[in-house]
């Protein structure tokens, strides 16, 4: 057996390709389940890469299988879509897409949280390990799942029979961007990313005319009411010790200022890092609501409805301290950070405890790890000027450094589950 791979450098083929990969998906970003250039992109890489495709599983998710002799079998899975966020890089290669936003208003499309760049690694680290195939034996399979930034596609892909296609994993591997030096990686201890539930809630007054309020029942003051009361949920209602976040990020009623509408909706997310925990949170939201409804005298219930939901991103601490050591050999130690838990949240765990009780079986192990993104630049003024994070319009990652190591990061994972 050959010593371990050195990280990629220099001008290989598999970098080349992934960096010009990079740069389109960049440039052509889509909203979440309208990815289809972006999977049609993907799903032709591995293709050439000699890998069984399948598409359109669980909406535009791709699924790429190669099969080598008998062994584990690995999955490996970035993202497809894009954020309705109006780019502010002015990169060469910025993205300038606009598209149908979920009302229907058109909007601003860019790569803002690095899906573009989780999956020009991942095509890259299948390329690599689909020419080296003498070094590892077992089943690779590659997902490029779709609408995570809505909480949809792991679910829809693993509905759409994403283990029948693939096998049942062994263990899942995925890597996110984060705003931390670009060439590094990052390992959180437990917990790394919250649960979260979304909730749309709509308040059913009468509607009127403004001159004439007695004759309505204002959804508007109400939802205001609402607003305001739900920031004593976390502050009187949750153990201070507990980690959690209500942020109401949506208010829409109305069209014009001399008419009182009828209804009132309001979007609002909740993270924690314990179901039971966003269950409390989730039953105060709902008897809030109702009551301050009651207390106008609303003669409808209101309509609260779950929009989207994700379990805790608890990867698998045996799994993750392999690939972590199969990091550190080929990296150094100095390049390898710990990584505290936070509050953002992904549908990733889906794939590993919530996945494998959709087919009735035991926990698969899943390893999330971060790459940092963040220029050597942009590090050394951090202390004045932060780093623009995910989701932020100026969001750009530091490709000549992030890329190889993410392509690395992610062939040397698989290969730490797959070596003969």
């Amino acid at each position: 057996m050959k010593s371990a791979p050195e990280p990629l450098s220099g001008p290989s083929t598999a970098l080349r390709e992934a960096a010009a990969f990079y740069i389109d998906l960049h440039a052509h970003p889509e909203l979440s389940g309208a990815e289809a250039r972006t999977a049609g992109r993907f799903a032709e890489r591995l293709r050439l890469a000699g890998y069984r495709v399948s598409t359109e599983v669980g909406g535009h998710g791709v699924v790429g299988v190669l099969r080598n002799g008998v062994g584990p079998t690995v999955l490996l899975r970035a993202e497809l879509d894009a954020l309705p966020v109006k780019e502010e890089t002015r990169l060469p290669y910025a993205s300038g897409e606009v598209a149908a936003g979920p009302t229907g208003r058109e909007v601003p499309v860019m790569h803002a949280c690095g899906h573009d760049l989780h999956l020009a690694c991942l095509a890259g680290a299948a390329q690599v390990l689909a020419a080296d195939r003498e070094e590892w034996g077992g089943t690779l399979a590659i997902v490029g799942q779709p609408a995570e930034e809505t909480l949809e596609g792991a679910r829809a892909m693993l509905a759409a029979g994403l283990y029948d296609l693939t096998g049942r994993p062994d263990v899942v591997l995925a890597q996110h961007s984060a705003p931390f030096p670009a060439g590094m990686l990052a390992f959180g201890a437990g917990p790394v990313m919250a649960g979260s539930v979304s909730l749309e809630i709509t308040i059913l007054g009468r509607g009127g005319h403004a001159a004439t309020p007695h004759l309505t029942i204002d959804p508007v003051v109400i939802a205001a009411a609402v607003v305001l009361r739900l920031q004593t949920v976390v502050s009187r209602e949750v153990d201070p010790a507990e980690q959690v976040v209500l942020t109401v990020g949506s208010l829409r009623a109305g069209e014009t200022g001399n008419v009182i509408p009828a209804d009132a909706v309001i979007g609002l997310t909740i993270r924690a890092f314990a179901s039971a925990t966003l269950g409390r949170v989730v039953a105060a939201v709902t008897r809030i609501v109702r009551a301050e409804c009651s207390a106008s005298g609303v003669d409808r219930e209101p309509e609260i409805r779950t929009v989207s939901s994700s379990p805790v991103n608890l990867p698998d601490a045996k799994a993750t301290a392999v690939v972590r050591a199969a990091h550190e050999a080929a990296f150094g130690a100095s390049r390898i950070a710990s990584w505290p838990r936070a509050m953002a949240t992904e549908d990733f765990p889906l794939f590993g405890d919530e996945g494998s009780d959709v087919h009735g079986h035991s926990c698969i192990p899943t390893v999330y790890w971060l790459l940092g993104v963040a220029s050597p630049r942009q590090w050394s003024m951090a202390a004045t000027i932060p780093v623009p994070a995910n989701h932020s319009p100026a969001f750009a990652p530091h490709v000549a450094l992030a890329l190889p190591t993410g392509i690395s990061a992610m062939t040397l994972a698989a290969l730490a589950h797959l070596r003969r």
